[in-house]
This record gives structure tokens, sequence and C-alpha cells, in this order.
């Protein structure tokens, strides 16, 4: 499988970070067609103590191919405009490929 995972830095504040979040960009996320899976993370915490990260989010396509057309769907395009439009400097895309060992 391949992820899209977003890394969000702290926001400001968090209570209105959270309530667009979790009250409107998860859901317009959740309708990408070929999202198998999505799994948000609150960062709690580091090793070394506080950490500069709020949330984790791990969205789950079956291939590249299924992620590059997710991205392409209208309900992509609504997903990134919306994340640029209150998160575009918290946020740090990346692509990873599971690895089964």
């Amino acid at each position: 499988m391949v992820k899209l995972i977003a890394l969000y830095k702290t926001p400001e504040n968090i209570e209105q970070f959270e309530e667009h979040y979790f009250g409107h960009h998860t859901e317009i996320t959740k309708q990408i067609p070929g999202l198998r899976k999505m799994e948000v993370t609150k960062i709690v915490g580091s090793p070394m103590g506080k950490s500069e990260y709020h949330i984790l989010c791990e969205m789950y396509y079956d291939d590249h191919d299924a992620l590059k057309a997710a991205m392409k769907s209208d309900e992509g395009k609504a997903s990134g405009k919306d994340l640029m439009s209150f998160a575009a400097d918290l946020v740090t895309l990346m692509i990873g490929e599971e690895i089964n060992e």
C-alpha cells in the first residue's frame, strides 16, 4: 500500500484548528475515491519532551496510480483546496510505501 502522510505543526489556536480539521476537513477527505483507510493521530509529546507537531494523518491507497487518480478527483482537489485555506503554513505532505517484513 501507498500512504499520503500529512504532518501538522501545532497551530496557534488549537481549538479553532481542531474544529475545522475534525468538523470539516476530514469529512471532505473521507470522500476521496480510492481512499482505503485514514488514520489520524494526535501527537501528545516526544521522548525529548514537548513536540512541535500536533496531528499526523495517514491516508492509505492501493498503489501510486490510485493515489494519483485520487488527487486528480474533484474530491481530492476539494480536500487540497481546503487544506491550503486553513493549514498551508502548518502542513508537510509526504508519500510513503509500506514495507512488510
